[in-house]
């Protein structure tokens, strides 16, 4: 007789926040076997029900307390306004509960050290939804840097602009630049890491805040990263290049059949191994031209593995691939790249722990 184990439980989440990304979560969390959709919070009980649907037997509540009351509520998902994330999230975890938060972690770095800590106290895991991590394509520019196909990365040169809709209470860079910046935080092999941010950025329209900006990064490899985020633009592109020693790999994103391509074309350099003070010889600089290749990829919602990662960082107790540090690493590039744009594009240097 074949005897199987049991599956475990599925695990009770609420969701709070019903507005723009709220809905996602519901529809991810509702279609998982790995959880049980509960509650679903908001202010607003009606637009709340309106995401439900009328035959619905998820509980709706616009009070935060009722839902984390619950016992059957193992773990939260924020979706609110990122001035709310300390409250909201501290109260979870105070209440035992697991917490998956919204990009940013939080609005300041500090906020987000707070919760950080809250979470490692209690043993619980705080999780950052960075969702273009979870994109098929990101995953395998990881899985190529770390298994060295590129070769040492030499540069990154990310586009991420539209006409998009410019936010009253933050800037192109808070708004855009967070995406940019945990994939670069993502792919990025261990040993690698920013160790200084420069900002320039323009007002064109009178909007009272960088409605186009340019973020420089140096890496303690001497690589550089160039991110390019606009509110502008008449066309959206999303492009990111990655240049390395070996190969180099362009990301369009509005690809969608060629998603990601690896060019074997660059530069090679040679030159003797030893070279004196008085033995100046001209470097030897050629040009290689070989093959393109475009990688299949398996087209899957990004959602819903970033979904599949929360339950196994609470099934299992190992951090999140965007734990809570890796938010609170983006917040410091972020505060840091904001003090570069007041002080006229200056580079400031990233703590030298960043990467812990």
């Amino acid at each position: 007789m074949l005897v199987t184990s049991p599956l475990p439980a599925p695990i009770g989440v609420a969701v709070v926040g019903a507005g723009y990304w709220g809905p996602n979560l519901v529809r991810n969390f509702q279609s998982s076997p790995n959880f049980r959709l509960r509650w679903l919070c908001d202010l607003d009980v009606e637009r709340a029900q309106r995401v439900l649907g009328g035959y619905s037997t998820v509980q709706v509540s616009a009070d935060l307390d009722e839902v984390l009351a619950d016992p059957s509520v193992d773990a939260v998902a924020i979706a609110t306004p990122a001035g709310t994330h300390l409250p909201v999230a501290m109260a979870a975890l105070r209440a035992g509960k697991h917490v998956l938060v919204e990009k940013p972690l939080a609005a300041t770095h500090e906020e987000g050290l707070q919760l950080v800590e809250e979470a490692d106290k209690r043993g619980l895991t705080l999780m950052c939804d960075h969702t273009y991590c979870y994109t098929p394509a990101v995953l395998r520019i990881r899985d190529l840097l770390a298994a060295g196909e590129l070769g040492e990365l030499h540069f990154l040169d990310s586009v991420r602009i539209n006409l998009g809709l410019v936010q009253r209470d933050i800037d192109v860079i808070w708004d855009l630049a967070p995406h940019d910046l945990s994939i670069l935080d993502f792919v990025l092999p261990p040993s690698v890491r920013p160790v200084a941010v420069a900002a320039h950025g323009a007002d064109g329209i009178g909007a009272g805040r960088a409605c186009v900006a340019y973020l420089t990064l140096q890496l303690n490899t001497g690589a550089i990263a160039h991110i390019h985020v606009n509110w502008l633009s008449p066309v959206k592109v999303r492009t990111a290049i990655f240049g390395g020693s070996k190969r180099t790999l362009v990301w369009d994103d509005l690809n969608p059949s060629q998603r990601l391509s690896i060019y074997d074309r660059g530069v090679d350099v040679a030159s003797p191994e030893e070279l004196g003070d008085e033995q100046r010889r001209d470097i030897l600089v050629s040009y290689r031209s070989g093959d393109v290749v475009s990688p299949a990829l398996t087209e899957r919602e990004a959602l819903r593995t970033m979904v599949d990662e929360y339950a196994r960082a609470i099934t299992t107790g190992a951090p999140a691939l965007t734990d809570g540090r890796s938010g609170l690493r983006v917040l410091e590039i972020l505060q840091a790249a904001s003090r570069s744009l007041a002080e006229g594009g200056t580079m400031i240097k990233l703590n030298e722990g960043h990467m812990a």
